[in-house]
């Protein structure tokens, strides 16, 4: 009888874990009577029907990996879904492999790969996905993390309490942009974790197109109101995610952006220099107001996604590893997952759930936003220090804020405005000033 032969794949960013998922899912597989071999750089050479990019893992290459960060089989963006011809030629070289069985690490894009992977091939080659991405941007049930985000969330919050001390000995503005394609779960839960001045998220928005003045107004007003109550110092939480809701056509015109899109048809954000455009035009704004004003800009996110994982990530990784080969070997799942699914931990206990429940109406993984109606993110908002629309109704405060704009009460509600109604956060009766922290 031939020996049954496991692939291993990544795709997408680096993420804390990736290392030790790949070590719990060679060493079970290898103790179960399989045969592994890591496929390297994901997709990419697959798709070109090259066979010679494997490796072969033995238990002695990944014993002691689970603690290193980055991935020893690499990781690449390469869509296999671009074209039916890359799709087929994807799936007849994993047999070409020999391959019984694929394990896929990676996000909603890698899993959406997988997703149409498992379907092409007929359940001939069962594809089991472990969900990876410091985005957190996964559907997962019952608010589970994604691997990485909880590394990535602690050592991005280390670096932004620093910040938060730089604002307070230089007394000037911090702005920290997080990587976050879509979503603000990282710049959420670090400006939670550090107690940043401001945080802004893209669901904080509610249309699907913003501009680049309505985002400004909104850290702007935050420092305003930040300076009437006598600081002049403060820190800024952005999400790389709220450049993808502003119109390519307003960034393409902003001096330094260029625009480009991935293999799977997203807005290459990285190529985007989000805080300085942010820096330049919130400095701007100052000087017509006859300031000179400083601010040090800066973008958070390849410092942490190949980090060593925290204990958490190995913990989680290594259960997630050991469940991939388990519903391979037939020991979870349901008939919709015969051909595969996506391996995760619901309440304590591995599960594996459907690729279709998964998807959206365009057939891709569907995104998990931040729910902004959650006790989590009301929390997190108030403890911001920002315009409220509470601010319009004491006049005190409202006529030191408009003091510091160095504009007339009327012309200030007027500006701002905009800023107020999308301030989601129950307004609560007995409210008082914020305090200055």
């Amino acid at each position: 009888m031939l020996k049954q032969r496991l692939g291993i794949l990544v795709g997408g960013g680096p993420a804390p874990g990736i290392n030790s998922a790949i070590s719990a899912a060679t060493i079970e597989a290898i103790n179960a009577g399989f045969e592994v071999v890591g496929i390297i750089d994901g997709f990419e050479h697959l798709i070109n029907g090259r066979t010679d990019m494997v490796r072969p893992l033995a238990i002695s290459d990944v014993s002691r990996i689970h603690f290193q960060g980055g991935s020893v089989i690499r990781t690449a963006r390469a869509n296999p879904t671009r074209s039916e011809a890359d799709l087929k030629r994807t799936v007849e070289t994993l047999k070409t492999l020999g391959l019984s069985h694929l394990i896929t690490i990676g996000g909603e894009d890698t899993a959406s790969a997988a997703a149409r992977i498992s379907e092409h091939g007929g359940g001939a080659i069962p594809v089991a996905h472990i969900p990876k991405t410091i985005d957190n941007d996964l559907p997962l049930p019952g608010s589970a993390p994604t691997f990485g985000f909880e590394t990535a969330r602690h050592m991005g919050t280390q670096v932004a309490l620093t910040f938060m001390e730089e604002s307070r000995t230089t007394n000037r503005w911090c702005l920290v942009v997080v990587m976050g394609r879509k979503a603000g779960h990282l710049a959420l839960g670090i400006g939670k974790a550090a107690g940043a001045t401001v945080t802004v998220i893209p669901e904080e928005f509610a249309s699907d197109r913003i501009t680049l003045d309505e985002l400004c107004l909104v850290l702007e007003g935050a420092i305003l109101k930040r300076r009437s109550l006598g600081r002049e110092d403060g820190l800024a939480v952005i999400s790389e995610g709220v450049a993808a809701k502003i119109d390519p056509a307003e960034l393409a015109a902003l001096p330094g952006v260029e625009i480009g899109y991935d293999a799977y048809g997203n807005i290459r954000l990285e190529k985007i220099p989000v805080a300085s455009v942010i820096e330049r035009e919130l400095s701007r704004r100052f000087s017509e107001r006859g300031e000179s004003r400083s601010f040090v800009a800066v973008t958070l996110g390849y410092e942490l996604r190949c980090a060593a994982p925290i204990p958490f990530d190995i913990d989680y990784t290594r259960t997630l590893g050991y469940g991939a080969v388990r519903f391979l070997l037939g020991e979870h799942g349901d008939e919709r997952t015969r051909s595969g699914g996506l391996v995760c931990i619901d309440n304590g206990r591995l599960d594996v759930l459907p690729f279709d429940d998964l998807r959206d109406a365009d057939g891709r993984i569907r995104t998990r936003m931040v729910d902004i109606a959650s006790e989590h993110y009301r929390v997190a908002r108030e403890y911001m220090i920002r315009l409220r629309a509470r601010d319009l109704e004491n006049d005190d405060l409202l006529s030191k804020i408009a003091s510091a704009a160095k504009m007339e009460t009327d012309e200030f509600v007027k500006r701002f405005r905009s800023v107020l109604e999308t301030d989601f956060v129950t307004e609560r009766a007995d409210a008082v000033p914020d305090e200055v922290v």
